[in-house]
């Protein structure tokens, strides 16, 4: 497994040398996919709109997609990837060149989860998260993949009237270090999310997860993970997914900088969320499009070089299309702001007593079609 470095995320630069970063470099648009939405499964009101498929029509439909940008793919252990369909997915990444960027151990779904996973009181069915948490852990090393995404979305409560919270925690995070020492050198990527399907998730919040991964790194015993450690490489990173900060009411560029100021932001997930409300997974870009640009502008700051991922669930439309529009989506966000004066965005930041309103009609004339049809941009005040 590839131990990418991160030490960019959390350089810190004067405005000068942030004026000249922002002016060289750019952020390189990889995209991956989950291969769980190719052909989405019913929801709790409603039976699926569309046939379901096999993991080899799923492939297929991901094959097709590569001239449009997909590069990579992600997939669930063991329902989705699992010892016995490897060698489909050995096939399709030496014929298609899209790489397997992630496995994840499905500790979410199985009704032997009910009261969670790493973090369930139960000791025979916490036993059975880690030994699943480790297999999916040997998986990625054997494939190469960058890290190991973990989800902890049943590892929660809805009453939390005498429950020892603290001791849900060590479970969880003692659990993980775990499957991380079973199997050295691998690195997880957890994915907080503040409520659904449990009433509230244990790792809500970006914050959240930042202190879960300082806890797990800090009971790790392997020698080869504190080796890594040691150096400097962290081992515990996060996944922020788009829809899952604004579920939390969390600003994505506020969010996004948070993890790279710690050098643990290792993934991204994409998509559009209404602030609040049930998680949706609606199109890259369909709601509040200018909160991605900000995002990506953020990103771009922190010298972010990690995949795209697009994680939609498209019931409405082909995923074909879901896919290209949200790799689109993000193309046209990024054009937007590449062709900022970034010296200028920086000089408003850095003086907001000057400039007032400045920042504010440079990027109302990157979103117009035809900013010729707008007023003069006002002076600028050096």
């Amino acid at each position: 497994m590839p131990l990418l470095p991160h030490a960019s995320q959390h350089a810190q630069r004067t405005t000068e040398e942030m004026i000249r970063h922002m002016q060289s470099f750019s952020l390189d648009l990889q995209f991956s996919a989950g291969v769980w939405f190719f052909f989405p499964a019913g929801l709790r009101f409603h039976e699926p709109y569309g046939p379901r498929g096999s993991i080899e029509q799923i492939l297929t439909r991901a094959a097709q997609l590569k001239d449009a940008g997909l590069s990579a793919i992600e997939a669930h252990y063991p329902n989705e990837i699992n010892e016995h369909n490897l060698p489909l997915y050995q096939d399709f990444i030496r014929d298609t060149g899209i790489r397997l960027l992630t496995v994840i151990p499905n500790l979410f779904y199985d009704a032997c989860w009910e009261w969670g996973s790493l973090s369930n009181p139960i000791p025979e069915v916490r036993a059975a998260a880690i030994q699943r948490t480790r297999e999916a852990l040997q998986l990625n090393q054997e494939l190469g993949t960058d890290f190991a995404v973990v989800w902890p979305g049943i590892d929660g409560y809805e009453n939390s009237f005498g429950l020892d919270l603290p001791a849900m925690r060590r479970r969880f995070n003692t659990g993980l270090a775990a499957a991380l020492d079973a199997v050295p050198g691998v690195r997880i990527a957890l994915e907080p999310k503040p409520y659904e399907p449990r009433g509230r998730i244990l790792v809500p919040t970006t914050s959240d997860g930042l202190l879960c991964c300082r806890n797990v790194e800090a009971a790790l015993t392997s020698t080869t993970n504190q080796d890594i450690l040691g150096r400097g490489i962290p081992l515990m990173g996060l996944n922020p997914e788009i829809g899952h900060l604004l579920m939390a009411y969390e600003d994505p560029a506020s969010s996004l900088s948070l993890c790279m100021e710690e050098g643990r932001l290792f993934h991204t997930h994409w998509n559009s969320q209404p602030l609040g409300n049930y998680d949706q997974d609606l199109d890259v870009g369909v709601i509040s499009p200018e909160l991605g640009e900000a995002a990506l502008y953020a990103l771009k700051m922190g010298g972010y070089t990690g995949y795209f991922g697009i994680d939609i669930f498209p019931e409405r439309l082909p995923v074909e299309r879901a896919l290209i529009n949200s790799f689109d989506a993000l193309r046209a966000m990024n054009d937007r702001i590449e062709h900022l004066d970034h010296e200028k965005v920086l000089r408003c930041q850095e003086r907001p007593d000057k400039n007032r309103g400045y920042l504010e009609a440079l990027l109302l004339r990157a979103r117009a079609r035809d900013a010729g049809k707008l007023s003069p941009l006002p002076e600028f005040e050096d």
